[in-house]
């Protein structure tokens, strides 16, 4: 159950990082490595799928390290459809609380 759990909240935990601030993939990663167990092989295809949606943009910075760096950057309507997730998964928080007998009834 907690992996089908992680696959639904995933690209709103990454809406919700890049909210804050903007980031590149490895960074989104180790972000998420304390509560969501995550590979980067992970993060390239959902990146892409945000970058469609037109949730984030991209851009290059200059690395010290080696090749520049693909900065990830949250788009206004990234921010809307993050502000519609947030609403649905505290609503579907209040009802399974609910169920478990843990909400207020």
């Amino acid at each position: 159950m907690k992996t089908q759990l992680k696959k639904g909240t995933l690209e709103m935990c990454v809406l919700a990082i890049l909210d804050k601030a903007d980031g590149y993939a490895y960074e989104i990663v180790s972000k998420l490595a304390d509560g969501v167990e995550m590979s980067e092989g992970t993060i390239y295809p959902l990146m892409r799928r945000l970058q469609n949606e037109a949730w984030v943009t991209t851009y290059l910075v200059e690395s010290e390290s080696g090749p520049p760096r693909k900065y990830y950057k949250l788009t206004d309507t990234g921010r809307k459809e993050l502000s519609a997730m947030k609403q649905e998964w505290h609503e579907f928080l209040t009802e399974v609380n609910k169920i478990l007998g843990e909400g207020n009834e």
